[in-house]
């Protein structure tokens, strides 16, 4: 019988200049505050260019977290949340991928890993398209959404208000766009001119 050979295995690498990892919990159920990882990385491999193949390793620095406010930030690397010096990573690593709805999104589980503990979760998934940049390499585009109980990782600090409600809600929404590049790539265009720091948006 004979054999056809699969489709060749393709890395890619998140473009952290044009990614933002972010999440949002309520304060006090009145208002939203929202924070950002700025540290992160994956290691992701595709079957061809088909995304629904994807086997995802996922990482986020815990120390990058940040609120834009220095107090608060200090107070969520400390014990009472992700404990940044015994817990230096969060990780996710994908599972299954389903098929498009009528939207053209789709569901990701996978498994969450937050102070040691691993939980499996569901993200929500749009596809964006791929192009080639102006330099001829290869890109992909994500948006990402979701929504976890953050006690289901210990993350279980809490204060009441005088009001009885709670100070942090236990829901948090992650939002997500990540761009990616495909490894391995060689310009296709011909650089004439250095291109400055400031130049690249």
């Amino acid at each position: 019988m004979a054999t056809t050979e699969s489709a060749p295995k393709t890395k890619w690498s998140i473009d952290q200049a044009h990614s933002e990892i972010s999440f949002k919990v309520r304060h006090l159920m009145i208002a939203h505050v929202k924070g950002t990882f700025k540290t992160f990385n994956a290691s992701i491999y595709t079957t061809g260019r088909d995304f629904r193949t994807a086997e995802v390793d996922f990482w986020i620095d815990t120390f990058s977290i940040t609120t834009d406010n220095v107090k608060r930030d200090r107070h969520l690397k400390s014990r009472d949340f992700f404990d940044v010096k015994r817990h230096k990573q969060i990780t996710f690593t994908s599972g299954t991928i389903a098929k498009a709805d009528q939207d053209g999104n789709h569901e990701l589980w996978g498994k969450l890993t937050i102070m040691g503990i691993t939980q499996n979760i569901k993200l929500n998934i749009r596809f964006e398209g791929i192009l080639n940049d102006p330099r001829g390499y290869e890109r992909a585009g994500f948006t990402i959404t979701g929504k976890i109980n953050r006690s289901d990782w210990g993350l279980i600090w809490n204060a009441p208000a005088e009001s009885g409600e709670l100070l942090v809600s236990d829901e948090v929404a992650i939002s997500c766009e990540v761009e990616l590049t495909k490894i391995g790539q060689k310009s296709r265009t011909i650089q004439l001119e250095p291109v400055l720091e400031e130049e690249y948006i």
